[in-house]
């Protein structure tokens, strides 16, 4: 039978970022957390937040802590842009949606939220593997929608472009862009622009 210290390891090995909760059937694990963080087998990065020290991280790391600190969001507008590839937005923080406002952002993790609900928070979900764990990030047609209806956020240049480059590059089709525009309620506004993109 594994002990906590080797649960806790095996953890580690499966994912970049883990928590207490990710410790199947250990008894007591937070103890053998602070334990490990105190003779240097593990790093703590953030609250309830642990790593190995040569854990292998990539671009797309914040994504899985900002997961793992508020599950339940979804990754959304410049960090899902970056993510697909599209533009040239390099995000110094991590956009999450939220189907509700019960969250405080830490300040360990550069983070900032947006809130909706229904068939606007639903729509166009996918699922990626990413270090070893399962991130909501929105596909590109969404995200492009969505860029448009927080163009006040984060700046109608950011939307144009994204719709110009995600077209270009062929990451949604103009069917995929207009069913994310009417749950969005952003036809009207994004009409002229495809009208140009299409001319």
């Amino acid at each position: 039978m594994k002990t906590t210290r080797e649960k806790v390891l095996e953890a580690a090995q499966n994912q970049s970022v883990f928590r207490a909760s990710d410790i199947q059937d250990a008894t007591d694990p937070r103890s053998t957390l602070r334990r490990m963080t105190a003779e240097g087998e593990i790093v703590r990065i953030g609250r309830g937040l642990y790593a190995l020290h040569d854990a292998e991280v990539g671009t797309n790391h914040s994504f899985v802590e900002a997961t793992k600190r508020y599950p339940g969001g979804v990754i959304c507008l410049t960090s899902a842009l970056f993510f697909h590839g599209i533009g040239t937005q390099m995000p110094y923080e991590t956009w999450m949606m939220r189907p509700d406002r019960k969250v405080t952002p830490n300040r360990e993790i550069p983070i900032r939220f947006v809130y909706c609900t229904g068939a606007a928070f639903s729509h166009g979900v996918e699922k990626h593997p990413i270090e070893g764990m399962e991130v909501s990030i929105y596909s590109p047609a969404k995200t492009v929608a969505d860029c448009f209806k927080y163009r006040n956020k984060i700046g109608l240049d950011v939307a144009t472009e994204a719709l110009h480059e995600g077209w270009r590059a062929k990451r949604f089709t103009m069917d995929e862009l207009w069913k994310a525009a009417r749950v969005c309620r952003v036809q009207s506004i994004i009409q002229p622009y495809v009208e140009m993109l299409v001319q």
